[in-house]
């Protein structure tokens, strides 16, 4: 054998394949041999023993099948690859469980939290245990009430620049605009400034950012990578992302190239931000105060609070970074997301728009709503709250069991042996599929109108049936920003942004849906996101827009 030969043999590509495949064989092993006692629960037959059903949820058109799983009554089996079975989930007692009474036997998927620790460095989400609960509770004050009053006069500054750019487009006549643009845009520049105080992007003209085009590419990226997501809590040893990112540097697989370049550009990114932010604070409050945020972004409150904290308490240097890519990365897509959602139905709703317009135009005082009228603001906050109850940006989340459990039901099912079960055995290592969207939209808690789109709901008590059933979400009887130990930090940050940039657009402009001729479709996705046929998978949103106050 040449010794061209052995080098090819002992490359990083062929060993990373041959131990795909060694997976791929053990897995098909244990599913074989092993019966799983989700084999009773009922569910939607698969395609095939090889192919599952799985696929349907990073299926762009996967909708239809999680309707149909929604017709189950709070629990139902999903067929993974070659016989796996998972467990989807919206019964509000066995949530109950999984999110908050036995979290800790209800850990993120091990290959997804290992992508985000490799990728994105050890932030918020890609921790668990008490090094997870160490980190929320140094993070915790960062996100208080306190700290998002002080910030909204930033977040006006952010949204006041997009007013002025889509003036600029419509200035002339109405005009079809793509607002998931301008809207992701604006989100990646409200988190840069509120979050990180940096400034992404001017809101004038379109100007290339290479830190904003990573970011953007990030989430499109990780879903290409196929099969060999599934590999990486198998090399959970290599400890740090540089070690990581130099071993994968070597695999000549392209999908992983991408992802290297994208990886490296925000830990250069990172790099250049904290640099910053400590010399400015070591410069004391004046040079502070003539950055951009004012010293009153979260990295900035958080770098004071991490030299005040104690030894054994404070982040350290992979956390703190980690940190700031985690936060640009949860706030960006699911933010524009949510705003371009909501514009689509007052556009839909000319009704619901024009009322909300006469809300925000009463209580504006001095070119802005102050930020108690804010979050006072009742129509307001109820088109929130419905938009982000029907169409949360993220449809579900995965749990893995740590070890064997029983999962209660609120109501017995009957299971596909005839026999009726109240709860359900849960062995180690099991998949579970926390159905944010399906809880959400439970007719048996919301009603027969629990797919109707009504903000009126939310200016009058809840049904019985939702409060009683104790879901255990931080926001509204509902799931959109989760709940228990691993619930969306940013709830409030992500709730005042929302608010401030609607204020600012319903008050100028007025938006109608676009020519019947851009077909639009919502894909379904880790977070959900807008196509139009013409422009094949490119993300927009076309949407007639006019001027009604002058800017």
């Amino acid at each position: 054998m040449s010794q061209m030969t052995l080098i090819a043999i002992a490359s990083p590509t062929s060993i990373l394949l041959s131990l795909g495949g060694i997976w791929l064989l053990w897995r098909l092993a244990h599913y074989a041999l092993v019966r799983s006692p989700l084999d009773n629960i009922p569910g939607p037959n698969p395609a095939s023993w090889r192919k599952g059903n799985l696929h349907h949820f990073s299926d762009r058109h996967g909708w239809r099948f999680l309707d149909r799983l929604d017709t189950y009554n709070g629990v139902a089996r999903v067929d993974g690859l070659f016989g796996d079975k998972l467990l989807y989930i919206f019964d509000p007692t066995a949530l109950q469980y999984i999110i908050i009474k036995d979290q800790q036997s209800y850990e993120p998927v091990s290959w997804w939290t290992t992508i985000l620790n490799f990728t994105l460095g050890p932030g918020l989400l890609g921790t668990y245990g008490d090094h997870h609960r160490n980190q929320r509770k140094m993070l915790n004050p960062v996100f208080s009430s306190a700290h998002m009053r002080n910030i909204t006069p930033v977040f006006y500054q952010v949204a006041y620049k997009l007013r002025d750019g889509i003036t600029t487009e419509v200035k002339d006549a109405p005009k079809d605009v793509d607002i998931l643009s301008w809207m992701g845009r604006t989100a990646l520049e409200l988190i840069g400034q509120g979050g990180l105080g940096y400034s992404f992007d001017p809101l004038t003209e379109n100007i290339p950012n290479l830190y904003g085009d990573a970011l953007k590419a990030y989430l499109p990226t990780v879903a290409r990578l196929g099969w060999l997501r599934h590999l990486t809590h198998h090399v959970k040893f290599i400890g740090r992302l540089s070690c990581a990112r130099a071993i994968v540097s070597y695999i000549r697989i392209e999908r992983l190239q991408n992802m290297v370049k994208i990886v490296t550009t925000l830990e250069e990114m990172a790099n250049e931000i904290l640099k910053d932010k400590r010399e400015a604070l070591a410069a004391g409050d004046e040079t502070l105060m003539e950055q951009i945020g004012q010293g009153k972004d979260i990295m900035s409150i958080l770098l004071r609070a991490n030299t005040l904290a104690h030894e054994d308490e404070k982040l350290g240097e992979d956390e703190l970074k980690g940190q700031m890519r985690t936060l640009l990365f949860a706030a960006t897509d699911t933010t524009s997301g949510a705003l371009t959602q909501i514009l689509q139905l007052l556009a839909e709703h000319p009704d619901v728009q024009e009322r909300l317009r006469e809300e925000i135009i009463d209580a504006y005082q001095d070119g802005e709503v102050p930020y108690d009228t804010l979050i006072g603001l009742p129509y307001l906050d109820a088109v929130c709250r419905e938009t982000l109850r029907l169409y949360p940006p993220v449809s579900s989340v995965f749990r893995q069991a740590n070890r064997n459990t029983v999962l209660p039901l609120s109501q017995p099912i009957r299971g596909n042996d005839g026999t009726l079960l109240s709860e359900i055995p849960i062995t180690k290592g099991t998949t579970t599929i926390v159905a944010i969207r399906a809880c959400n939209r439970n007719k048996a808690l919301w009603g027969e109108d629990a797919l109707e789109w009504k903000p009126e709901r939310w200016l009058s008590p809840l049904p019985e049936t939702v409060t009683n059933a104790r879901i255990p979400g931080v926001y509204s009887n509902q799931l959109s920003f989760f709940g228990g130990g691993r619930s969306c930090i940013g709830i409030q940050f992500s709730q005042l942004e929302m608010k401030v940039v609607l204020s600012v657009m319903i008050n100028t402009f007025k938006f109608s849906m676009p020519d019947s001729k851009y077909k639009i479709t919502w894909n379904l996705a880790g977070v959900k996101y807008p196509t139009v046929e013409q422009y094949g998978l490119q993300p927009c949103f076309p949407m007639k827009i006019e001027r009604v106050r002058k800017a």
